[in-house]
């Protein structure tokens, strides 16, 4: 009857401690990684990069708005009206550096300059202004724009990895929660597997069939597994924390609950979650690398700017003509009424546009070189990370086979016990083997959760 008894016990510690227990609530990755993406102020700032590079743009396209200026001037001094200036303008500038302009004037007083006389009823011009050199095929107005349009596709790399960063920290934050809820629900099955192997002790030897030292035993093993538990515990409590951080609506913090449950099997919840396989080609991650984007948008930025500066080695020679009329005449047009203009200035040894020419060209060649570094870096990151993954994978294997062996060794210490032929030190010592086993096998499903999400931070794809 005694024998039966702590058969009963042994049998009863090997059920989960969780088995009668309502279901809790849990907290699935996706659900957790759509308030990431939608509420976390960082993923929010990656939106703003966006923004701002599309208000950029716009501000580069006013270079090309039209103008209207105006301008008058009056003086008047004891009674005598020295002159009345009334100037203005509606100018069009245009992608080439051509300029169209129309003007309207009227100019009178005593004391008006001559050249500034107008008829009655005004002076009505229509012209243009033409860059024959410097500023025909490139100037500050088109590669600003042009500028501008790459820092569109740029500023989407870049929101891209801050994206990319966001999801690697927030992953990472709950898959170490996990590993701690994991460590401290196992300590948690060993303390009661403790507590009801020392119960049946107990009855065993008040009824004379085990030595008192069995007793002492048994609780050294409870208060053990009492000090990893709270251990655990904080651990918990701490990842909890940490995942916290991430966890937001709208502009509002938010804790996780004690009671909520990280969600099981995530490797491949994460990896449809993220979006991302371990053996797609590296030629096609490395074709829309975010990061190499970027690197090459910089380049083409940098490309523009060689081309205005070597655009600054022509000289200056701007030709403009005007047809000038009385407003009522514009409809006759009469060839020998213009203005027409010459400017033209060039710096004699070029040294400061020379100089800026060559500092715009080592820019080029100094982001190829990193372009190129960078490309090699992340292709051998990505084979090293995928070696990593697989090197896990055969050591989670090798683990799991372990962790049956010592199930096998604790279930055949428990009979030798029944059967007087071993200690409650021998199934404590087999017992403390499984437990690190089991540990080992917790911590290298962490490492091969946090090395998928690491392969998924080098490829940068959240597409």
């Amino acid at each position: 009857m005694k024998i039966k008894l702590f058969i009963f016990l042994l049998l009863l510690c090997r059920l989960p401690a969780s088995a009668q227990q309502l279901k809790p609530e849990v907290l699935s990755f996706n659900e957790f990684l759509g308030y990431v993406k939608k509420y976390h102020p960082a993923a929010r700032q990656a939106d703003l990069l966006l923004t701002e590079a599309e208000t950029r743009l716009m501000m580069a396209r006013g270079g090309f708005d039209p103008k209207l200026e105006v301008d008058f001037n009056n003086k008047q001094f004891k009674g005598t009206e020295y002159y009345s200036l009334f100037n203005s303008s509606f100018k069009i500038p245009t992608w080439y550096g051509i300029e169209v302009k129309a003007g309207f004037d009227t100019n009178e007083g005593y004391y008006l300059n001559p050249q500034n006389k107008t008829p009655d009823n005004g002076l009505a011009s229509l012209g243009i202004t033409v860059p024959l050199a410097q500023g025909l095929l490139i100037n500050q107005r088109m590669a600003d724009l042009r500028i501008a349009k790459i820092q569109l596709q740029l500023s989407k790399s870049e929101r891209q990895l801050q994206a990319v960063n966001v999801i690697y920290d927030a992953t990472t934050a709950y898959v170490n929660w996990k590993k701690a809820h994991d460590e401290a629900q196992l300590y948690q099955e060993y303390l009661s597997f403790a507590e009801k192997r020392a119960a049946g002790i107990t009855k065993l030897i008040k009824a004379g069939d085990k030595a008192a030292v069995d007793s002492i035993e048994a609780n050294i093993v409870i208060k053990n597994r009492q000090l990893n538990l709270a251990e655990s515990q904080l651990k918990l409590t701490k990842s909890r924390l940490e995942l916290s951080n991430y966890l937001w609506i709208e502009n509002i913090p938010m804790e996780l609950k004690e009671t909520m449950l990280p969600e099981e099997n995530l490797e491949n919840v994460i990896k449809l979650a993220l979006n991302f396989e371990d053996t797609e080609p590296e030629s096609m991650v490395l074709a829309s690398h975010p990061k190499l984007l970027a690197m090459q948008n910089k380049i083409e930025i940098l490309g523009i700017e060689q081309q205005l500066k070597r655009n600054m080695l022509l000289p200056k020679l701007d030709v403009g003509y005007h047809y000038l009329s009385e407003p009522s005449y514009l409809n006759n047009y009469q060839s020998g009424n213009y203005k027409f203009e010459l400017k033209f200035s060039a710096p004699l040894f070029l040294r400061k546009e020379r100089g800026a020419l060559k500092l715009a060209k080592l820019k080029i060649t100094d982001q190829q070189l990193d372009l190129n570094l960078e490309r090699i870096q992340l292709k051998n990151k990505i084979t090293a990370q995928q070696t990593e993954i697989k090197s896990i994978q055969q050591q989670i294997s090798i683990t799991a086979s372990l962790v049956s062996d010592y199930e096998k060794m604790l279930q055949f210490e428990e009979r030798l016990f029944l059967m007087g032929e071993s200690s409650v030190f021998l199934i404590n010592s087999r017992e403390s083997s499984l437990v690190s086993s089991k540990l080992s096998r917790i911590a290298l499903q962490n490492r091969l959760l946090i090395s998928d999400v690491a392969l998924f931070k080098i490829k940068a794809n959240t597409e």
